[in-house]
């Protein structure tokens, strides 16, 4: 992890950067429960899950989205402050073993309230070992222009 200055004039849209892999264990899904409280039977009880349709334990969304976004934490802008996340889906399951990645996009930019400040929306892919998009959302960035 390290410093990079990036100002509202340096993104461009469509740049894409994609990240690192990082292989869900089930100690994610202990660890996880434990942080949120979330016990739920799908992602905790494995011979009830094999009754069901995915016959095995799925993994929480909101570890998945977590995990995800931090894969792409690599550098640090002290330029840009993240404003949060929109249209956040949970499209396919994840499972234990299963390696996820995640891809960046560049998708949107715009004015900010503050003149000497723009807005840059990430869309954010995260991808599991078979190409398959399994969660996607948009990062809302608020970031410092050079020249205002």
């Amino acid at each position: 992890m390290y410093f990079k200055s990036t100002f509202f004039e340096d993104y461009q849209l469509q740049d894409k950067r994609v990240t690192l892999g990082r292989t869900i264990t089930e100690t994610d899904f202990v660890v996880h429960a434990g942080h949120t409280g979330d016990f739920f039977p799908h992602h905790m009880d494995a011979e009830w899950c094999a009754t069901q349709p995915f016959k095995q334990r799925i993994a929480h969304g909101t570890m998945v989205f977590s995990i995800g976004i931090g894969l792409t934490a690599s550098e640090i802008n002290p330029e840009a402050m993240s404003k949060g996340y929109d249209k956040l889906r949970f499209v396919k399951p994840v499972f234990i073993g299963d390696t996820i990645h995640s891809a960046i996009t560049i998708a949107e930019k715009g004015d900010s309230k503050r003149p000497a400040y723009g807005t840059v929306t990430e869309h954010v892919e995260i991808i599991n070992q078979h190409g398959e998009v399994v969660l996607v959302c948009d990062h809302l960035l608020v970031v410092k222009k050079k020249v205002h």
